[in-house]
């Protein structure tokens, strides 16, 4: 009996240590975490800009921008960007700038979907309820609030972050494609017009033939598909589709503004908004949320 007893005394014991060292190690890594962000806030001097969470969880955060309108709330819709850097490094793991975007309901913003994995990260989520519509914020986010002892992807373990969010002052995605649409054709100095889909186009030249394009044309085409920065992602000497039938997602744009405008020898400059493209998802080479940007020859037209 006493032997026994003696066993689970040790056995106790074991998970004691066991428990205090994983106790000693979580705060350890608090302990140095936090070192490290008040050091990096001193060295760059953000003292006077940088203000610790009221919880006090351990991050800290700074309104770049207020944004305008009401304080935004866990029941809107908001579209907003991030960027993940590496607070000590700098390295940028994350950026979803340019044409990428995240859509969802401020009381969600707390999860982050990164290199296969969701997260929670309530900091986001905290600051955001801070900012009106259009406004940023930047966190800078220990370890243990981020990615933790596993670290993410390219993430190191228990690496601090420098996290920025930007929200849209757009509550759609339809409303974000046509005021970023508009700024590029505005930029460029082109002029289009704006078809009630949400297609922008505009035509160099009308063609001629015995066969009108329609709904149900099969047309040949020579073409270039662009992103708005430039980037060529496809392009054709000579394509045949069954333009209006056919599954590629792309050419919903095309069929919303050549049917009745065009005929053999047509040539047509197609602005797409991605919610017409490929959405969210994206796909090979075009990102979630891109707009497309075609040129477009009519070679042939077959009833």
């Amino acid at each position: 009996m006493l032997k026994k007893f003696s066993g689970y005394i040790l056995a106790l014991a074991g998970l004691t240590i066991i428990f205090t060292s994983c106790k000693k190690d979580y705060e350890s890594i608090q302990s140095t975490d936090n070192a490290k962000i008040t050091d990096y806030i001193t060295k760059n001097n953000l003292t006077s800009s940088m203000i610790l969470d009221s919880a006090k969880t351990g991050y800290y955060y700074q309104i770049l921008t207020q944004g305008t309108g009401n304080v935004l709330k866990n029941t809107d819709s908001i579209l907003y960007t991030g960027t993940i850097k590496g607070l000590e490094n700098g390295v940028t793991y994350l950026s979803t700038g340019s044409y990428y975007n995240l859509g969802t309901f401020v009381g969600y913003t707390n999860s982050l979907s990164y290199n296969s994995g969701a997260y929670n990260i309530p900091a986001i989520r905290d600051v955001m309820l801070k900012l009106k519509r259009g406004g940023s914020a930047r966190i800078l986010l220990p370890s243990h609030l981020a990615f933790g002892r596993n670290g993410a992807g390219d993430v190191p373990s228990n690496q601090n972050i420098d996290l920025t969010i930007t929200t849209y002052p757009d509550t759609t995605q339809a409303q974000l494609d046509d005021r970023l649409i508009q700024a590029f054709v505005t930029s460029k100095g082109l002029s289009m017009t704006k078809d009630p889909s949400g297609v922008w186009y505009s035509v160099s030249a009308a063609g001629s033939g015995t066969y009108p394009i329609t709904i149900n044309s099969t047309i040949q085409t020579s073409y270039t598909g662009r992103l708005t920065d430039g980037t060529v992602f496809d392009s054709s000497t000579d394509a045949t589709f069954n333009l209006f039938t056919q599954s590629e997602v792309a050419l919903r744009g095309w069929a919303k503004v050549i049917p009745g405008r065009l005929e053999k020898g047509g040539k047509i400059r197609i602005i797409i908004p991605s919610r017409l493209g490929y959405g969210t998802a994206g796909t090979t080479g075009i990102p979630g949320n891109s707009i497309l940007d075609f040129d477009v020859e009519i070679l042939s037209v077959t009833p």
